[in-house]
């Protein structure tokens, strides 16, 4: 059997910018094939400082499509190798793609073979491993270099392999396994334990740091997603994954509301979307002399009473500018279109004609009124009955004074909850406007899911930081 033992760097993204592969066959190099490659793009800096592969290196130097040929052709029939092998795969993949071809080879990673056969390391980086196991790396960052190491560890890892007659190796090659799809810092057992169920799953560095939160409605079939994702934020993630650990949560509506708690309580660095938790801007209604309601943002600190709340004027904007649509209201009077006399809408029969006083203004302002209250909860009190974490329980959410408070898990039983069990195994959560967000989709989708209480407000006194204006 050959083995394609290969490195490639890059260009910081998906762009080859040098190539190393090794043929080996199991007890020595056979050939070798190594250039650099000219990606088309702009080398930054401090991927020049980590590769010493400059702009000026490359200019020269063929483009992929040049060498695409002999790199499908040496790798023909080998097994593909390398060091945290979705990486180079998944990169060499993406240039053949670009090109109209696919590329598929059976691969080994290093790093998952040496986590079997060499355990308990501090480090499986390359160079960690070969320090800690006298391998020299010459040219360290570059193709070459990092090919011919992972040669010596590759032969290490045979050798020690070849006593129990392949076991590992072999094992890793069954195409049922999922080892080389799995990230090569994490291990089979963890993947395997994790249930298809509702819930939260985190994923751990090698650190023990959270850097992704995610939900689903089948744990282990949305993180199997993420390591077939080809994007480079996927592959950057999963590389770094050392652990993934998870929380069930019974329904999908539970599971979202926690994955954007956790999100702003963790601050993981591949969530970028909910990681914001102050709000800077507001959606405020005023009447005008003439008694027509404006609708308009500013800045949070200026607002007494916020109807919804903004992290950017952008979003503000994108906001108002669908609400404005949704209920034809003219863009004159929602701020969207200013020092205009009449609105452009009018032209497009999407203004009724508002800025032309061809429309009442109490008609105007029954369509502003019934836009604010599609913004808020049809009751102050209620909770959300949901499917429990196992078929002895239920699971609900909580909104009191239209704040939310959290969610929780009571036994089933046949009589009717009371408030007081709702709260008493309550675990209590910050409301803001994400919250908001999926409790109003679900809602629009959900009515009848509404179960109306008689909540006291002093029952459920909340912290100053916990009080959002309704909305």
């Amino acid at each position: 059997m050959n083995y394609a033992i290969v490195d490639i760097e890059t260009d910081g993204g998906v762009k080859v910018t040098e190539i190393s592969i090794f043929i080996f066959d199991g007890e020595k190099v056979v050939n070798e094939f190594t250039t650099l490659v000219n990606p088309g793009t702009y080398i930054p800096a401090h991927i020049t400082r980590l590769t010493g592969i400059t702009n000026a290196m490359v200019k020269n130097s063929p483009r992929f499509e040049e060498v695409a040929k002999e790199i499908y052709l040496i790798t023909e029939g080998c097994v593909f190798v390398a060091h945290n092998v979705n990486f180079d795969y998944g990169i060499l993949g993406k240039e053949f793609k670009s090109l109209g071809l696919t590329y598929r080879r059976r691969k080994l990673c290093t790093v998952r073979l040496s986590r079997k056969l060499l355990p308990n390391k501090q480090s499986y980086s390359l160079g960690k491993l070969c320090l800690s196991e006298g391998i020299f790396i010459e040219d360290r960052h570059r193709a070459r270099g990092d090919a011919a190491a992972t040669v010596t560890l590759f032969e290490k890892l045979i050798a020690k392999d070849k006593v129990d007659d392949f076991k590992v190796i072999n094992a890793f090659l069954n195409p049922r396994s999922k080892e080389a799809t799995l990230p090569p810092l994490l291990p089979k057992e963890v993947f395997e334990n994790l249930p298809q169920k509702h819930g939260v799953y985190y994923f751990w560095n090698e650190d023990k740091e959270v850097i992704y939160v995610g939900k689903a409605n089948n744990i282990k079939q949305r993180v199997l997603s993420h390591f077939h994702d080809k994007k480079k934020k996927e592959i950057t993630m999963c590389m770094a994954t050392a652990n993934i650990t998870y929380v069930k949560t019974g329904s999908e509506l539970l599971a979202l509301l926690l994955e954007s708690a956790e999100i702003k309580r963790l601050f993981p660095k591949f969530n970028r979307a909910q990681r914001r938790i102050r709000h800077s801007y507001a959606l405020f209604s005023y009447a005008d002399r003439k008694g027509i309601i404006h609708l308009a943002w500013n800045n949070l600190k200026l607002i007494k009473k916020p109807i919804l709340k903004f992290y950017t004027v952008a979003e503000a904007r994108s906001f108002v500018e669908k609400l404005c649509s949704k209920f034809e209201l003219c863009p004159k009077y929602c701020h969207l279109q200013t020092n205009v006399t009449t609105c452009f809408h009018y032209q497009i029969k999407e203004c009724r004609g508002i800025c032309r006083e061809e429309e009442a203004i109490e008609s105007y302002n029954a369509r502003v009124q019934t836009a604010i209250a599609s913004l808020t909860f049809k009751s102050d009190d209620f909770v959300l009955l949901e499917n429990g974490r196992n078929e002895k329980e239920v699971g609900y959410a909580l909104v009191v004074n239209s704040i939310y408070k959290g969610y929780g898990y009571l036994k089933k039983q046949k009589k009717e909850y009371t408030p007081e069990d709702y709260i008493n195994h309550l675990q209590p959560q910050f409301d803001n406007q994400d919250i908001r967000r999926i409790l109003n989709a679900y809602l629009r989708k959900n009515e009848e899911a509404i179960v109306s209480l008689n909540i006291q407000s002093h029952s459920m006194d909340a912290d100053d930081e916990l009080v959002l204006f309704k909305i």
